[in-house]
């Protein structure tokens, strides 16, 4: 059995740096900034992302229903109280920039879906702007998210049906992740320290 790759995540000191980039002052920067915000929270796919309607997201209670992901299975997702008053201060904006209310929670100027391909791009532009060495796509941001849950968890069966995994042994690759961290750190663990007496 060949060995899954390890994917890459980013640390909250990056994660911080890339929210950091962006500029409320302008409408597409400020829904890009709640976007990118939302999938490290949630762990959105791209394609649900762009595809996320307002009438699945209860904007009092916090709940995100994500309609038919992958293997069209329907699942719900949590959105804690300050990322929920950040989502209603967005739809008032949208409301108001496009003079109307929409559909989706993300959307051109226009009002359309926005495109998968505009996402890559723009996440990978502000990644960059960022000083992020590393390769930072969409699915990157959902990684991270993965990785920080199973972190402060400690479950992986959360993670699993939080990310919609059919199968546990694909969510498996996360503990990889905190189990090289914890490697790293213990071999680490008081390098370059005195022997002790009488050692």
């Amino acid at each position: 059995m060949t060995k899954r790759k390890i994917p890459e995540v980013l640390t909250e000191e990056e994660q911080r740096k890339l929210i950091d980039q962006f500029n409320d002052r302008y409408p597409t920067s400020h829904r890009n900034k709640m976007m990118i915000q939302l999938m490290l929270d949630t762990g959105l796919r791209l394609a649900e992302a762009v595809s996320l309607r307002w009438k699945d997201v209860n904007l009092t209670s916090g709940k995100v229903m994500v309609r038919e992901g992958k293997g069209a299975k329907d699942r719900t997702l949590w959105i804690g109280e300050n990322r929920l008053e950040q989502l209603r201060k967005w739809k008032e904006r949208q409301t108001e920039w496009l003079e109307e209310s929409l559909k989706h929670v993300f959307t051109t100027r226009n009002g359309d879906s926005l495109s998968p391909r505009y996402v890559q791009k723009m996440v990978k532009n502000y990644s960059e702007k960022a000083e992020i060495s590393k390769n930072v796509t969409p699915h990157t941001l959902r990684h991270t998210f993965a990785t920080d849950l199973y972190r402060e968890t400690g479950k992986i069966r959360l993670v699993q049906k939080a990310l919609g995994h059919a199968d546990l042994s694909t969510t498996m690759i996360y503990t990889h992740i905190v189990d090289e961290e914890l490697e790293g750190a213990m071999k680490s663990f008081r390098a370059g320290e005195r022997q002790p007496v009488g050692a």
